[in-house]
This record gives C-alpha cells, structure tokens and sequence, in this order.
C-alpha cells in the first residue's frame, strides 16, 4: 500500500522534472517534438477502395510482378558462385565442428552439381541449372547479401511477404494496394496465382490483409483454377443477366442515397459491384486460347507429355496470365513457383534436403524457361520501363550437404534475391556472402531493406505508410529498413 511518506517522496520527484523541463525548454534545449516523419495515411473513398492513387514521392515503377520460389530456393546452385566451395569441396567448413542447423547435423561442403558459366555482357556467373534465365543477367539487379531472421518454411515465408514471422500481418502488395489503389477497376488491385501443385506453406497469409480493410486482400487464381462462382446460371442469357446489374445498380444508388456518409454501406456496394464486373473482366484475361503460337514456344507452353514438360507448361501459363494482369494494369502481382509439400519432401517446391540434384532437376526446368519468357515479354511490350519484377525466396541454404543426405538443409544467414526492370540498376550485383555462400558479410540486406527499397521504387516513404492499428502506427518494415540505395538506376 501506498503511505503518506512515499507519496510526498514521489509526488515531489515529479514537481522536480516538471520544473526541469520547462527550464530546458526555456533555454531551447529540448527537442523540437516527436521525431520521424509525418505519416502517410491514403484517403481511401468507401464507395471505390481501388481508385487509383498518387503516390506522395516520384515513383519509378507503376506495377510490381513479385516471384516466389516456395521452399527456400537455393542461391549456391544457381546465381551465387563461389570458386572457393568448389575448390575445398568434401571438405569440412572451417569453424562448423559438429554444426546443427534446422535438421541435424552438417557434413562436408558440396559444390553445386551444376556448372557455373559467364553470362551477358556483365559476364555474371550463373548456373547451368537456370540457363534461360541465364541468358538475361544484363537486365538483372543481384542482391547476393540478403539475410532473413527464420529457418522455418511458414515463418519464413510471413517474413518475406508481410515482414513479420507471425500471422495476422498485412502483406506488401496490400501495403501497395492500400497507398496506390489500381489503374483498372474491372480487376483486382492485388492478384496472386498459385503454383499449379497448390498454394504456398502459409498459403493465403501470403497475400492476407492483416489489419488493413480486408478490400485490400489479393485474389488468387491461376490459368488452370479460375475463380469460383463467376459463370452465369445456365438458365440466364448475356442480356438479362446485363439488365440485371443495370436494375440492381440504380436500386443500390437509390439505397446509398438514403443513408449519406455511411461508409460500410458503400464500401458492400463496392465490392458487390467490383464482383459484378469481374464476372466479365476475369474469364477474358484468364482466356488464354488468343495467345499466338510463338508465345505459348517462347513461354515453353506448348509440350506436354511428361512429368517436367506437363509441370512447365502450367507454370508457363500462368507467367503468361501474370503478363496479361500487368498489361490490364493490376498494380501488384504475386506470382508463386513452388507448392506446399505433396508427395513428399522437396517434390513439389525447392526444399532440396536429401536428393538436391533430382530434386532440383525438375524445379529448375520448370521455373527456368517460363520466367525468363516472362521477363522478356514484358520487354518487348515496352512494360519493363514501368514494371517492378522481384525474384524472391524465403531464406537460403547451406553450403554443407546433410550429414548422411545429399541436400542442402535452411540457412537464413545469406542468401540471393533479385530485381529487374524499373528503376534498378541492369547487370548489376550488390553485396556478397563469404567465401563459401555461408553468411552475408559484405552490404548486408535485411528484408526490411528489401520492402523500404520496393516501397521507395513505387514513389512511398516506408517510414511514412502507416495504418493506426491497436494504439500503433503500424507500418511494412515495422521500426526498421532503410532503402537499398546502391542498387537504385
């Protein structure tokens, strides 16, 4: 309990500071108010969530087409070479004495079974296991010294798609979707298309909403799975079902009418009347079929007829779907490589932990081609100028194989993911891991880094997009990030 001499004790402690702080404010010794910047909070009309918005800083990029390799994509096989680990290969790592990592102990080191070659003008070494892509290193932005803060599939991918390991949080294209809104109102703002093989590990958190209005949600289809309850009945032709919308508009006009300034109201009719236009929209953009031939070979669309070639194929379709998105001008696409685990460990996406090389013998094929097409479509389209494309993957792997296995187990400390298109540098590469692609020691990027920078790429002050959530500002890159300048055109 509190008594009458503690009381005067601390009610005098807090005259004193009191009196101490007006004294230094007199004498101008006291900040000049809270630090940071003024937060950015868009205006969003209930009525219309998806309208498209200006960014408050310049923008260098209009879209954003983010690639997801599920299942931590190994950067030591594919774009991060290593002479040294090729050099000391059977060998122990130096200092990993027993080294347990996520499933047990580590071995001897293990060169990639693919060669790396010199790519480009840049001469950018990269493997053999992703030759097409390969062949595109002058219009790549590397960042070799990418470090996570997780060794866990769910965790990891949370981290990568919304910066935080826990749930609930919003993911950065609804980050975007909430500042810029979308130039077409006939589609989603913020689309994501699953692998072929199904979703993600942490499936929809990947484009989950978190706290933002759930408006701000991606939508998820692919070229083989559109979305659900679009088709008219049977029984309603084209006209009626036209007149409909007409007559359930004027009525839905008339009712909003009646009740000005409520929010909620108007934001339902939103979505109802956004639903009503997609019934049109997305079977159109969806519908492949008016893709000429020379596409469907460059994308790799056109073979069937095994289990890598049927694989690709469907993965081609949906880098086609994901241009067409971008050309229609939905703002942020999410376009993922890699499934939850079916079938078995490493079958379905790129957790190579015990036979890398079959493993990864269908992964790369697969991913390789496609992707590349993708890129090089949208050059040739003239969308590149305008169009952000991120490569990413949740955390790397060792540059040991596993005590008893021929796979690489998880590692965080150091791993590869790369940009392209607008505003970044072309045939460039930004920090390193050591010796041996273990950690990243030299210009180290946090994923906040990697937010702030494609945050800042799209004209927005990560320090400046909040939502007042729960008594916080919240915001993408949390209290941390800074924008990754050097890789900036």
């Amino acid at each position: 309990m509190l008594n009458r001499r503690r009381f005067f004790a601390d009610a005098g402690m807090g005259l004193g500071s009191i009196a101490l702080t007006h004294l230094l404010a007199r004498q101008g010794l006291l900040g000049s108010g809270v630090a940071g910047p003024a937060p950015f909070r868009p205006v969003i009309p209930p009525g219309n969530p998806y309208t498209a918005r200006s960014a408050p800083g310049t923008a260098r990029a209009k879209n954003v087409l983010l690639i997801f390799c599920s299942g931590a994509c190994s950067h030591l096989d594919t774009f991060d070479y290593k002479p040294e680990l090729i050099r000391r290969h059977g060998q122990p790592m130096p200092g990993s004495d027993r080294l347990i990592t996520f499933q047990g102990e580590q071995g001897a080191l293990a060169k990639s079974p693919w060669e790396f070659r010199p790519r480009g003008q840049s001469g950018k070494m990269i493997s053999d296991l992703v030759p097409h892509l390969g062949a595109l290193a002058d219009e790549m932005c590397f960042i070799h010294s990418m470090q996570g803060k997780t060794n866990t599939h769910g965790p990891g991918e949370n981290y990568m798609s919304t910066g935080y390991t826990l749930d609930g949080f919003p993911s950065v294209g609804a980050w975007v979707t909430y500042a810029l809104g979308s130039e077409d109102q006939s589609l989603p703002a913020y689309v994501a298309i699953p692998d072929p093989r199904g979703k993600p590990q942490n499936s929809v958190n990947n484009w989950a909403p978190g706290f933002l209005p759930a408006a701000f949600q991606g939508t998820d289809f692919n070229a083989s799975r559109s979305i659900r309850n679009l088709d008219r009945p049977s029984g309603v032709d084209a006209a009626t079902d036209a007149a409909t919308r007409a007559f359930l508009q004027e009525l839905n006009g008339r009712h909003a009418g009646q009740f000005p300034g409520d929010t909620e109201l108007s934001a339902r009719i939103a979505s109802y009347e956004l639903a009503a236009r997609m019934q049109l929209a997305i079977p159109e953009v969806a519908d492949l079929s008016g893709e000429p031939d020379h596409i469907l070979r460059l994308y790799g669309a056109d073979q069937t007829g095994s289990k890598i070639l049927d694989l690709r194929t469907a993965y081609a379709r949906n880098c086609i779907l994901a241009r067409r998105l971008v050309e229609k001008g939905v703002r942020f696409v999410q376009l993922f490589n890699g499934a939850y685990q079916t079938g078995g460990e490493g079958v379905s996406n790129w957790d190579g932990h015990k036979d890398l090389f079959n493993q990864y013998s269908v992964h790369g094929p697969v991913m390789d081609r496609p992707t590349a097409a993708l890129i090089t479509d949208l050059k040739q389209r003239g969308l590149l100028e305008e169009t952000l494309v991120v490569w990413c993957t949740e955390f790397g792997r060792m540059p040991t194989f596993q005590k008893g296995a021929q796979g690489r187990d998880h590692n965080p400390a150091g791993f590869t993911c790369w940009m392209a298109g607008a505003g970044v540098k072309a045939g460039f590469s930004y920090g390193a891991t050591d010796e041996f692609g273990h950690q990243a020691v030299e210009n180290v990027v946090t994923v906040h880094d990697f937010h702030a920078t494609l945050l800042h790429l799209l004209g927005l002050d990560h320090e400046r997009l909040t939502y007042y959530h729960n008594g916080l500002e919240r915001r993408l890159t949390d209290v941390h990030g800074d924008v990754v300048t050097g890789i900036l055109a």
